[in-house]
């Protein structure tokens, strides 16, 4: 039988560690979703884009996810990540038997694709899913963030992934 896990993405909280509403909708989906025995594994380290807090974003992100109810035991080693492809890498660096394994990849709508392309080429012998939550933000801000995607994309398309 295969040991399933929940692969929660990063992204932004503040420099005092408070979790943004992106944040918020990754890890309330993951706590939804979330049954005894899976493991829930956590990206996000330090960046200039998203946490210069003093402690790693998947910290304050466990921390969130245990005051939903989720306990110690449920979680493996965080991916100290840095950006997505960082994420994929340190993902599989801390998995190590890919044919035990299922994943299911958290991220938001709007970075789904982008996800889904990264994590294919990195984790190729992993069976994953990939689930893209609802973002809940001003149009323009969404707008942005798809823009900033599809030129991820295409660069990654016409550039190939490096990692």
């Amino acid at each position: 039988m295969k040991k399933e896990v929940l692969v929660v993405l990063g992204s932004p909280n503040s420099p005092e560690g408070a979790l943004s509403d992106i944040s918020k909708s990754r890890l309330d989906y993951c706590n939804e979703v979330f049954t005894e025995g899976q493991g829930v594994l956590l990206t996000g380290g330090w960046g200039p884009h998203f946490n210069t807090s003093d402690k790693p974003h998947a910290f304050y992100a466990k921390a969130y996810l245990i005051k939903k109810g989720l306990s110690e035991k449920d979680f493996l080693a965080f991916a100290l990540s840095k950006n997505t492809v960082d994420d994929a890498v340190k993902t599989k660096s801390i998995l190590t038997t890919p044919k035990n394994v299922k994943l299911t990849v958290i991220t938001s709508d709007y970075h789904k694709e982008r996800v889904e392309l990264i994590f294919k080429e990195i984790l190729n012998a992993y069976e994953m899913s990939f689930v893209g939550v609802e973002s809940n933000m001003d149009k323009k801000q969404l707008q942005e963030l798809i823009s900033h995607e599809d030129n991820a994309i295409n660069s990654i398309k016409q550039n190939g992934l490096y990692y």
